[in-house]
């Protein structure tokens, strides 16, 4: 199951990809369509949360920040 890390709220765009980044903030990007490159990354909300190894973090359908627990093969 997954858990809530920050209530952001953000509001998705279509034909935009969103994800958290390196840092912790959230990005959004233009999703590269056929022969259409994609653009660049913009900051969405600035969360700064701590990544903890062994989670993956992803935005969900209400525009929060969410952090599932990965399941590794074999283990």
């Amino acid at each position: 199951m997954a858990k809530t890390v920050c209530k952001c709220g953000i509001k998705r765009k279509k034909g935009y990809l969103y994800f958290v980044g390196k840092n912790g903030c959230a990005y959004e990007t233009k999703m590269a369509r056929g022969t259409k490159k994609g653009g660049g990354r913009k900051v969405v909300h600035n969360c700064r949360i701590k990544k903890e190894k062994g989670y993956l973090y992803f935005i969900d359908k209400k525009g929060n920040v969410g952090a599932a627990k990965m399941q590794r093969g074999g283990k």
